[in-house]
């Protein structure tokens, strides 16, 4: 969700420079099932565009019909939307919509922490009414600075005012290591995901940033000079190299590093003794680290294209990170999410 927040906010600084009106809108409360889940924001110009989706496409004109009393008014209100009879979700959206506007001071604070990877917080104040207009409005809380998304809102709670709070994440990142041409396209991939990407390529064939265009970092380096900073569980990392020593070198380095996924391409075959040359190397390596190796990377869907084969990789990350065992959906009787 943050990598839609961050669309949304960009595209907010573009219709504020070209003088258009926005009014967001968020899901913060729900009765029964819907496609998507409290916390996700659209936005809507005065110019009848929209950035980002609330559903799967047949609320959103609905909201944007509702809108233009914000637009006219500049009041934000609650609006409730029943999909029981209309989309067979079984629920009842309530959808705040308040105008926003930012300031520069803002735009800092957000970009500042989008590159420092910090989380920051957003709070939503509302009622679970129809067409209720009151004093409702967000708030975001970044590391050391507060803002409200429009100007006549102060973030003061009310006796009957809901409170939805949501706590947005750094950017889920993927550290792709090697420079070839599948490491391309699971680059690009990657990126259609909302994810952050960082490349390290070899010394010997070094890339600059033009080979990945979607990446955020293009580096080369060697596993025993690198300073790695930020691989957590926020981070997956994917061995592209095609060479089982270098592969093993990045093993050995990783082990001081704490992701939630490593990925290595290569045979079923070369796994065992991929595994037993890193106890020789490193024999204090731990049951927890070995968890996190999954070679050969990716799910088993018959992929053969570099296409396919980044596509079973990312399905293999994903569901590592939702910690969800794999398995068809025609499966499953009762609701997908819990």
């Amino acid at each position: 969700m943050t990598y839609e927040f961050k669309e949304i906010i960009q595209q907010v600084i573009l219709n504020q420079q070209n003088g258009i009106q926005n009014v967001l809108a968020t899901v913060v409360d729900l009765d029964g099932s819907s496609y998507r889940k409290p916390g996700v924001r659209m936005l809507l110009s005065s110019n009848d565009k929209m950035i980002g989706a609330i559903s799967g496409g047949c609320v959103e004109k609905e909201v944007q019909r509702r809108a233009q009393s914000v637009f006219r008014d500049q009041k934000p209100k609650i609006i409730t939307y029943d999909g029981r009879y209309r989309l067979g979700c079984e629920g009842i959206l309530y959808i705040l919509l308040e105008p926003i506007a930012i300031s520069s001071e803002f735009i800092n604070a957000f970009s500042n922490t989008l590159s420092k990877r910090e989380h920051f917080t957003i709070e939503s104040y509302y009622q679970k009414e129809d067409e209720c207009f009151g004093d409702f409005g967000s708030t975001i809380q970044f590391k050391n600075e507060s803002f409200s998304f429009s100007k006549n809102f102060n973030g003061k709670e009310e006796k009957q005012t809901l409170i939805f709070k949501q706590v947005l994440q750094p950017l889920f990142r993927l550290l792709i290591i090697g420079g070839e041409h599948d490491a391309v396209k699971l680059c690009k991939q990657t990126t259609q995901l909302g994810w952050q990407v960082d490349v390290i390529t070899s010394v010997k064939d070094p890339k600059e940033l033009s080979d990945f265009p979607e990446a955020t970092s293009v580096t080369a380096q060697t596993p025993e000079t690198i300073n790695l900073k930020d691989i957590h569980t926020n981070t997956a990392v994917v061995i592209m190299n095609h060479n089982f020593t270098y592969d093993l070198r990045w093993i050995i380095k990783l082990q001081e590093q704490n992701p939630i996924y490593i990925g290595i391409l290569g045979a079923a075959k070369r796994r065992e003794k991929l595994l037993n040359e890193l106890f020789d190397f490193a024999p204090e390596v731990t049951d927890d680290f070995l968890e996190k190796i999954h070679t050969p990377a990716g799910l088993n869907i018959g992929a053969e294209t570099p296409e396919e084969i980044a596509l079973s990789i990312l399905a293999e990350i994903l569901s590592v990170v939702r910690n969800k065992e794999v398995f068809s959906l025609k499966k499953i009787t009762g609701k997908i999410h819990n």
